[in-house]
């Protein structure tokens, strides 16, 4: 099992655009053979920063539903404009023990 936590320091302002965002794109992806999406909101660490978190059992898994929701017309148009709400952001991917 892997935890995958998507990380992004948003523009001072815009985290909540940015989790709205997140929230429709999600609706729209249904079970594609990952947990969930936990979306989280600072509350000590660094401001405007958001996490995406999801559980696979297979990082293959994983792949192919970025694949997938990259070329998905519908979760296109409900992430627009995200990456200008955005600054900077990184994955990071965890085996549990």
């Amino acid at each position: 099992m892997f935890v995958i936590r998507n990380v992004f320091k948003c523009k001072p302002g815009q985290a909540k655009n940015v989790i709205e965002k997140f929230k429709a794109a999600h609706e729209l992806m249904g079970d594609m053979g990952i947990s969930q999406p936990r979306i989280l909101v600072d509350e000590v660490a660094s401001f405007w920063t958001v996490v995406v978190e999801v559980e696979a059992e297979d990082l293959a898994v994983f792949g192919k539903l970025l694949h997938e929701r990259g070329s998905n017309e519908d979760v296109q148009k409900a992430m627009a404009g995200y990456l200008d709400m955005v600054e900077s952001g990184h994955r990071e991917i965890f085996k549990v023990a």
